[in-house]
């Protein structure tokens, strides 16, 4: 019923209610979002659905209402099913409802993040090519020049008779997302309606995410952990959210003393300033907290228990994949691991560790692009998910690096995260990331970039390293920075770190 290829795996039943049946559980039953949506527009129409900062509330009625009239207006403006529709802008009530109408109407959302130049954002019109657009900027308004539509976030357009709605099958294309480019021109990946049903589906069953959640989301919509988590989940389970256009401690805070909140979804960045905060008891409010996009250090996870008595789940996902795995909500939370499959996805390590997926919310391709596309799967139709890991004797499953920032020094493998974590360990470590730097005599040598907390004392440091890591493992270039250089996400972009002002050629052993 939930479309996996081959058996049920035994782990992802950790995620189900103790009696439910895995042969029951269909992810798809009600074919794409906005059916799904539509039951609810339906069944509680009094319900809240969507909130914001000044307390000002839509319900599941007045959201259908509102996107019946938005999707009428970009119909009459030209707009048809199966057409591109760039959305960059910050999130508010009126985004929100903007981007349900569009996926009520059949189009295709490219969502854009706000801080692009102009160079990034003419990359993703040049690749997508849509026929509308709705920003709120009027600078970049002024960029969309091949858009036959562009309009702000309010749709302020003529009025038109109502086109048919909710008509999406769950194979056609939803979303273009854009990767975030982190290792060269980011790629459109393509998810379907069905993809996009299942993700949310797999966590409202995963999460026990009910109507009477309500979520407080200050994560960005033109990424599939704000948009495809936060909002799609939200409207999935019948729930509600507050949202907010940007992150901000005390405005997070506020929220979940001020309506109610039961669930906050965050990238390590988020908790790092909520457990600075001397509000972070706070927290302890709510039902469950939710961190992804990055590995949350174990240090962070020990202090927000302390604090605030959460204890956050981790999960892990990708701009092609939505949400695949997670740690469960009854059992073990495991600092440092991802968990286990969610209902529905199969994973296996192929050889080398790297971390293959499959299930229904795993896109089919990049945006015309068929040698990505061909080269982001196995021959025998695994996603390569480019994450290297490693699993538990129960099928927990730890993030061990990326493939691609794999640093290999006179012909031994290191992996980045794992010096990471050991230097993270150390009392004078804020932040840190690893990556590898060309040497003459070895290929490759280890650098770290480190934010202090407080005065580092770099020969102490390098004791610390010598106890814990192997020779050929051990940072031979240590560069203090004042910040790491993150996008969006929090995910650290390797290729943007400083250079170094020293190196002393050392390697293995």
């Amino acid at each position: 019923m939930c479309r996996t290829n081959g058996p049920v795996p035994p782990t992802w039943t950790s995620h189900l209610r103790p009696g439910d049946q895995p042969d029951a559980v269909d992810l798809l039953a009600a074919e794409s979002l906005p059916r799904a949506w539509a039951r609810h527009f339906a069944d509680a129409p009094e319900r809240p659905a969507l909130g914001d900062a000044s307390g000002r509330w839509i319900t599941y009625g007045e959201l259908d209402a509102r996107s019946r009239v938005v999707a009428a207006r970009l119909a009459a403006a030209g707009l048809q099913p199966g057409e591109r529709l760039l959305l960059c802008a910050a999130a508010s009530i009126d985004v929100a409802v903007a981007y349900v109408a569009a996926q009520r109407l059949g189009l295709i959302v490219v969502p854009a993040n706000t801080a692009y130049t102009r160079r990034e954002l003419d990359h993703i019109v040049d690749v997508a090519r849509p026929a509308g657009a709705i920003v709120d900027d009027d600078e970049r308004a002024g960029w969309m020049q091949t858009a036959r539509v562009v309009c702000r976030p309010e749709v302020d357009l003529d009025d038109g008779p109502l086109p048919p709605l909710d008509r999406a099958q769950r194979d056609d294309p939803a979303l273009i997302i854009f990767t975030s480019g982190t290792t060269g021109a980011p790629k459109g990946a393509v998810l379907s309606s069905g993809n996009l049903l299942s993700g949310a589906e797999a966590l409202r069953i995963a999460w026990r995410w009910t109507a009477e959640d309500r979520l407080v989301l200050a994560l960005p919509l033109f990424h599939v952990h704000g948009l495809g988590v936060g909002l799609h989940g939200t409207l999935t389970a019948g729930a509600s959210a507050v949202l907010l256009p940007r992150f901000d401690v005390d405005d997070v805070l506020d929220a979940v003393g001020d309506e109610r909140v039961t669930l906050f979804f965050g990238v390590p960045t988020m908790y790092a300033r909520l457990a600075a905060s001397p509000r972070c008891g706070e927290l302890a409010r709510l039902r469950l907290c939710v961190s992804g996009s990055a590995a949350l250090p174990e240090r962070l996870h020990d202090e927000l228990v302390e604090r605030a008595s959460q204890r956050v789940l981790e999960r892990y996902g990708a701009t092609e994949t939505v949400i695949t795995i997670s740690n469960p909500y009854d059992g073990e939370r495991r600092a440092g691991s991802i968990g286990l499959p969610l209902p529905g996805v199969e994973t296996r390590l192929a050889p080398g560790g790297e971390i293959l997926l499959r299930g229904p919310s795993v896109f089919s391709g990049y945006w015309e692009d068929p040698a990505a596309t061909q080269a982001a799967f196995t021959d025998d139709g695994w996603f390569r998910s480019g994450d290297i890991g490693s699993r538990d004797d129960d099928g927990y499953l730890r993030i061990v690096g990326r493939l691609k920032e794999l640093i290999i020094s006179g012909g031994y493998n290191v992996y980045p995260r794992e010096v990471e974590d050991v230097l993270l360990a150390h009392p004078r470590v804020k932040e840190i990331a690893v990556a590898g730097l060309p040497s003459a005599q070895w290929g490759e040598t280890v650098g770290a970039w480190v934010v202090p907390d407080g005065k580092l004392d770099l020969d102490e440091l390098a004791a610390y390293a010598e106890a814990g890591l192997v020779g050929y493992k051990r940072p031979r270039v240590v560069h203090v920075v004042d910040e790491l250089p993150r996008n969006a996400l929090g995910k650290v972009m390797r290729h943007e770190l400083p250079g170094v002002r020293s190196a002393d050629g050392g390697g293995p052993p």
